[in-house]
């Protein structure tokens, strides 16, 4: 019985760059990353804007004054509703544009106007509303600390629009950062270089893979600022609110929702930076191996002229081959 011949695994041929599949998840994730980002930057900004579902649900921070205790009123805490008695709504709610007043039984009444470099200062809301003779003992944290909440509301209100348009930008901008010939993918055998020509390495840092480096770092920088500013400030606002130093009975709380949208948003936009800083750093060091044994070919080669479009080691190659046809002609 004749025997087969043993089959043999052919050798793959090398391929020079990335894969047509492997470039388009590349640009994929990165425009994912951003477009999440953006939808959630998105939501932080029209929270609280308009009495709409979900938007409505969308705030910093919200205190409860329902059961208030004025100082006029010595058996306060026997009325069902005391904010109303003095003139005030039962809560208040915040987001970055406007707040928001309602009854706990009613719901949001009122959202004031959208109004741009917006700041809470709960001080002036109460006491234009409070019914005249009414009188409150606000904690004098507050007063002292409207200053610099004024300053941070400005900061963060003009991060958040700004991380919110990068984000945007970088959907459609970030694939651009993504080669399908990236210069980590030389190879140490020149005929690979010449028929895939290589990006130039220098080129390609300075003008693409760094100028998206700066970029993704601002935009993530930007959102991740905005975050820590939104979150510590309305931090303290709660804690002066419900600190147990003043018996004043007042309610507070964090918006979890914007809390989350906003550190998401801020995940996604590290996320994306990470990714185009490890794109960054292979195309600094990538094919390091390659350019070595190219410059070692070089300097076994040095009286071939080359085209430098073309690695040294090709031309060098095809010079050999040139005098080993030459000499059998002979």
């Amino acid at each position: 019985m004749a025997k087969l011949p043993p089959f043999s695994k052919a050798a793959q041929r090398p391929q020079a760059g990335r894969t047509r599949s492997k470039v388009l998840w590349h640009r994929i994730i990165r425009s994912l990353c951003y477009l999440i980002a953006c939808i959630f930057l998105i939501l932080v900004v029209i929270g609280n804007v308009a009495d709409k579902p979900v938007i409505r649900d969308t705030y910093f921070l919200k205190i409860d004054l329902a059961n208030i205790i004025p100082l006029s009123v010595p058996n306060a805490v026997l009325i069902n509703t005391i904010a109303r008695t003095i003139g005030l709504h039962d809560f208040y709610q915040v987001g970055l544009w406007n707040f928001c007043e309602g009854y706990l039984d009613e719901g949001i009444t009122r959202c004031s106007k959208p109004k741009n470099l917006y700041w809470f200062n709960p001080v002036e809301i109460i006491l234009n509303e409070l019914l005249s003779g009414a009188t409150i003992a606000l904690p004098a944290d507050i007063t002292s600390a409207l200053k610099i909440a004024r300053i941070a509301s400005h900061w963060m209100f003009g991060l958040f629009l700004t991380a919110t348009v990068l984000t945007f930008i970088l959907i459609f901008l970030s694939p651009l950062a993504v080669s399908s010939r990236p210069p980590q993918t030389i190879s140490a055998d020149p005929a690979i270089n010449q028929t895939h020509p290589q990006h130039r390495r220098r080129t390609f840092v300075f003008l693409r893979a760094l100028p998206f480096l700066i970029l993704t770092f601002v935009t993530a920088l930007f959102t991740i600022v905005a975050s820590v500013v939104a979150t510590v400030m309305f931090v303290i606002f709660r804690n002066v609110f419900t600190s147990t130093d003043y018996d004043l009975n007042i309610g507070a709380s964090l918006g979890t929702r914007m809390l989350a949208f906003m550190w998401i948003a801020s995940a996604f936009t590290l996320i994306a930076f990470i990714l185009q800083l490890g794109s960054c750093c292979a195309s600094c060091c990538g094919g390091r191996k390659a350019r070595k044994q190219l410059r070692l070919n070089e300097k076994q080669h040095p009286h071939h002229h080359h085209d430098p479009n073309v690695p040294v080691s090709a031309s060098s190659s095809e010079g050999s081959n040139v005098e080993k046809r030459d000499g059998l002609r002979v």
